[in-house]
């Protein structure tokens, strides 16, 4: 699990303080990093490691200070990667990512990779979206009814893709468990899976996730090491890219932005940070480290 220690792991790369991962993997994939950052890709989640968690997640807004600390740290990189299931663009919108100086070197990958935003163009690139998600949005409201479970709910509209919310649901938690059976049976009818989080259920599209998009985005650029941060479930697959890459010999980092609603990342990865204010941090400091 991962470490909240100040000690920087190579006083020779700057005097910026940088937390130590506790596993020895870890502290390979930060040196690796900081041996040779321009072959260095850092992919970050969105929701929760960048971007606070809200009620309502249309409002969601990327932290205060997150723009300016990866502007910081990309120039210096081969590439930071966010990576989401909102749609490219709302990412982007959130965000505040069009148009700032210093982030030529980012990409947002949406929809967990099937849609594409590079700051350069400045454009999304995307394929059809799946049949399917237009009838499961349609069924939603009736098997939501159905269930009992619909007061407090919240459906989100994610273009590719449609999520429940309970968060703001009387019992949020009671909410989620009641629905999670019934999700599942109509996103199988519709050829979709469902992805749980944080007090969400998201039906999507299978054949993409987190860890698919990161893979092929490493390979891609021909990374010499990579980091990710992630905060919820649908970053564990992200985690088991890092570990493949990390067995097939590319040195990796594995970020959690901890919270208390989900633990199963904190006990996977090498460093835990005290959310997306934490993980601010840790980009700056990494940026502090390469001047």
């Amino acid at each position: 699990m991962g470490t909240h220690t100040t000690d920087s792991p190579d006083p020779t790369h700057g005097t910026a303080p940088l937390p130590t991962p506790a596993t020895q993997a870890g502290r390979d994939g930060l040196a690796a990093l900081l041996a040779d950052p321009r072959s260095a890709v850092v992919g970050l989640d969105f929701d929760g490691t960048l971007a606070p968690i809200v009620a309502d997640p249309e409002q969601a807004r990327a932290h205060p200070e997150a723009v300016s600390a990866i502007a910081a740290l990309a120039p210096k990189v081969a590439s930071v990667a966010v990576i989401t299931g909102r749609p490219a663009g709302v990412a982007v919108r959130y965000g505040g990512f069009a148009g700032v100086p210093g982030l030529e070197h980012l990409t947002v990958l949406g929809h967990y990779g099937a849609e594409r935003w590079d700051a350069v163009t400045g454009t999304v690139t995307a394929p059809a979206p799946h049949p399917g998600v237009a009838a499961v949005r349609a069924e939603l409201p009736g098997v939501l009814e159905r269930v009992g479970a619909w007061q407090g709910t919240w459906i989100e509209e994610k273009g590719r893709a449609v999520a429940v919310h309970t968060r703001r649901a009387q019992d949020p938690q009671a909410a989620f468990e009641a629905l999670r059976e019934p999700l599942t049976d109509l996103a199988t009818r519709h050829g979709l899976i469902v992805e749980p989080g944080r007090m969400v259920l998201e039906l999507r599209p299978p054949g993409m996730d987190k860890g698919v998009a990161l893979a092929e985005y490493v390979r891609a650029t021909g990374a010499g090491s990579v980091v990710y941060a992630g905060d919820d479930l649908g970053d564990l697959p992200a985690y088991a890219a890092v570990d493949k890459l990390r067995s097939d010999g590319v040195p990796g980092l594995l970020v959690c932005s901890g919270s208390a609603e989900v633990t199963e990342l904190a006990e996977r990865a090498d460093l835990v940070v005290d959310g997306p204010e934490g993980v601010v941090a840790l980009l700056r400091g990494i940026a502090a480290q390469l001047d």
